[in-house]
């Protein structure tokens, strides 16, 4: 047992840091420091020997990507609030220019970690016979082969560009990733400065021949380099550097627009334009050159980053081949529960026989995509309501919402526009749902609909049966191979009812009355969050087993916090799995004492959120409140999104979330950081016998109690049974 088992670890003994009350700012971890130090996290797994190794150049890619989103979006934001002279503190008591001096000094550690990381990772590729070359290594034979490749593929869509008063500096999209050249004229030396951008249409790494098993590849920018005498023949190379721009990207729409479809068309093409708030540029650039650069973008020199090493390693996704499965995780192919197959595949039979629970993505995503495609084929269904927040940019649900509009089933869909970065494709999603005659709303100008909503209205004997799907997780069939998160399918009345009244609120400004189970941001979610803490605390105050097991992806809500820490000074055993963002401070005396915080960094990326009350009883237990949501604990979520908080009450539905789900995160050790009052994290890395516990490979490997059906679940492991289940 291990620091990281919070299931059987007892807490471990408070810090004594005097200057950290529950009135001091200092209670709080910065939002943006915390965040960047989860995508630390991520790139250790990237120097994770237990991780296969080109999933660990994935790793590595996503800490790029990660970065450059936070930038284009939240340091975004911060600089915004610096040059226009805000003193506004953050929760920490932090000043803007604070936090904006502390994240540029963190970001240039982890850019330089990124390129050690990469090193090492290129030096363990060659060894496995992938290998990313330079121009220098090029046999003849490979010169031919890019001069073809070169001719017929890259050619055609360049534009090199000559800078001078004729021709003045282009605009650099973000993103956008160009090299920028010193030449001069053989004939008379006449100098030369010049852009070619290089076309992101383009694969960043052209394959090169090689033998049976090897993959030599070149990096395209050093093929562009090499065939410099046909882009601008007569010239020479003098002095040449790369560089990549990211731009504001943060999306701002008049609140009085007409027409929001229209409005957002027009915010995608201001994003493109947005301020360059961060310049990398390689290593050793010629003076001139970077100067031009920097004078053109308008940045300032806090704003660049000189990078030795690979410019965009976000690109080195190219580099997880397929075709090298032994250097990939293991295939695992999601299952499917057995009640389902029960029922010859019938989602709406499965559902009668009692609610259930899919675990994505451990069970397949498939099945969410069956109980659209069947209701949309069933001639007793007689509507369809959906949320559509993120989904993929060829959609089987979409199609299947458009094949019952089409049939004449009655269609509402609720497609969230502010979805960040999925804007477009949301608007192209939109357009094909009216064309099939859908009706598509767009929800609230200053809310986000986030939450994960279906129902399916069908007509049955003599009566009308809402089948209703509330999941954690986005209706994405991609992002569902790798997300773990939560769908729950019921056909309960109240639950329907419940979500027909959202329905109602998203399309009509109908603020629901009298929900029954459910809990709505901005209206209740967080005061019923708020009233559930207090009444486990009260049952500490009372002498009964006070306990909370939360699982989140970020947790930075002023209020909720300090909920959090009221009940901990009263005695209420809090256990929290925050992947992401943390702002609270566990495991300090007189504050957080009995709190504790890990993250959960693996294979697939935890995504569902959970709640677990003791309810008096302690956890697990028969008598335990149980809940899954769509919402994060952040000001965002809870006051500036429309979220959803539901009860699971039926009791294997119960059982597989406390027993199963919560309880294995919970007992995770191989991929778990603790939290330290000092906001350090810290892991333990797997012995040689590698037997620390595995939460996902739990889950790859056992059967969910929810969708067991006929086979029973007396052959399904428990990590945690409840304490006043009776034995037998």
């Amino acid at each position: 047992m291990t620091q990281a088992d919070f299931l059987k670890a007892p807490f471990a003994p408070p810090s004594d840091m005097p200057n950290v009350g529950p009135a001091d700012p200092q209670r709080f971890f910065n939002r943006e420091l915390s965040w960047l130090a989860f995508n630390w996290r991520v790139l250790d797994e990237a120097a994770n020997p237990a991780v296969p190794l080109l999933e660990r150049l994935r790793f590595l890619s996503i800490s790029a990507t990660n970065l450059d989103e936070f930038y284009t979006v939240r340091v975004a934001g911060i600089r915004a609030l610096v040059r226009n002279g805000s003193p506004a503190p953050s929760e920490d008591g932090r000043t803007p220019l604070e936090q904006l001096e502390l994240i540029h000094d963190d970001a240039r550690r982890l850019m330089k970690m990124q390129q050690i990381t990469y090193k090492k990772l290129r030096r363990e590729m060659e060894a496995q016979g992938i290998e990313i070359l330079t121009r220098s290594k090029l046999t003849a034979r490979d010169q031919k082969h890019l001069e073809d490749h070169f001719l017929h593929k890259v050619f055609p869509v360049l534009s090199p560009l000559a800078i001078d008063p004729a021709h003045p500096f282009p605009f650099i999209p973000n993103t956008g990733f160009c090299l920028a050249l010193e030449l001069e004229r053989e004939a008379d030396h006449r100098t030369l400065k010049a852009l070619l951008p290089i076309p992101q249409q383009v694969a960043r790494f052209i394959t090169l021949p090689g033998k049976a098993g090897e993959h030599r590849c070149l990096p395209l920018e050093d093929l562009l380099l090499l065939h410099l005498d046909m882009l601008f023949p007569g010239y020479v190379d003098r002095g040449h550097c790369a560089f990549r721009v990211l731009r504001d990207s943060d999306l701002e729409v008049e609140d009085e627009a007409e027409d929001l479809v229209r409005s957002f068309e027009t915010a995608l093409k201001r994003r493109r334009r947005g301020e360059v708030i961060r310049l990398k540029i390689s290593a050793g650039a010629p003076p001139g050159l970077k100067a031009l650069i920097m004078e053109e973008l308008h940045v300032t020199p806090d704003e660049v980053v000189e990078v030795r090493g690979l410019l965009g390693v976000a690109d080195l996704k190219e580099l997880v081949l397929n075709s090298r499965p032994d250097l990939l995780w293991p295939p695992f192919t999601p299952r499917v529960p057995e009640r389902v197959q029960d029922h010859d595949g019938d989602m709406f039979a499965a559902i009668r026989q009692k609610d259930m629970l899919l675990h994505h993505p451990y069970e397949t995503f498939d099945l969410v995509i069956r109980f659209l495609e069947q209701a949309a084929r069933d001639p007793n269904v007689v509507a369809i309501k959906q949320t559509l927040y993120r989904t993929s940019w060829d959609s089987p649900i979409v199609s299947a919402l458009c094949e019952a509009a089409e049939s004449g089933k009655s269609v509402t869909a609720l497609v969230e526009l502010k979805a960040r970065f999925d804007e477009a494709a949301n608007i192209r999603q939109s357009r094909r749902l009216e064309r099939a005659g859908a009706h598509v709303v767009y929800g609230f100008m200053h809310l986000k609909t986030h939450a994960k909503i279906s129902t399916v209205v069908r007509r049955e004997g003599d009566s009308l049966v809402t089948y209703t799907h509330y999941g954690t997780g986005n209706y994405h069939p991609i992002t569902a191979r790798i997300y773990t998160d939560l769908s729950f399918f019921t056909c309960d009345p109240a639950l329907g009812r419940d979500a027909t009244k959202v329905f109602n609120y998203l399309s009509g400004y109908a603020q629901p009355q009298g929900l029954e189970n459910l809990a709505i941001a901005p209206i209740s979610l967080k005061s019923r969050l708020l009233d559930l803490i207090r009444a486990e605390a009260d049952h500490a105050k009372a002498g009964r087993p006070a306990e909370i097991w939360i699982k989140l992806n970020s947790l930075i809500e002023p209020e909720v916090i300090d909920a959090l820490y009221a009940a901990s000074q009263c005695g209420v055993k809090i256990s929290l799995v925050v992947r992401g963002i943390c702002g609270l401070r566990p495991g300090i005396k007189g504050l957080s004492e009995n709190i504790r915080v890990k993250s959960v960094v693996g294979r697939f990326l935890e995504h569902s959120r959970i709640v677990c009350f003791g309810n008096g009883h302690g956890l697990p237990s028969k008598q335990a409140r149980v809940f899954l949501s769509s919402a994060d604990w952040m000001g965002r979520n809870l006051n500036r999104r429309v979220e959803t908080l539901i009860e699971a009450h039926n009791p294997t539905v119960k059982n597989q979330i406390m027993g199963q789900i919560m309880a294995a995160n919970l007992a995770d050790e191989a991929q778990s950081w603790v939290l330290h009052a000092d906001g350090h994290y810290s892991r333990e890395l797997a012995p040689a016998d590698g037997k620390l516990f595995n939460c996902h490979r739990f889950f790859m490997e056992n059967p969910s109690l929810s969708g067991r059906g006929t086979a029973g679940a007396k052959d399904v492991p428990r990590l945690a049974r409840p304490r006043d289940e009776t034995p037998g």
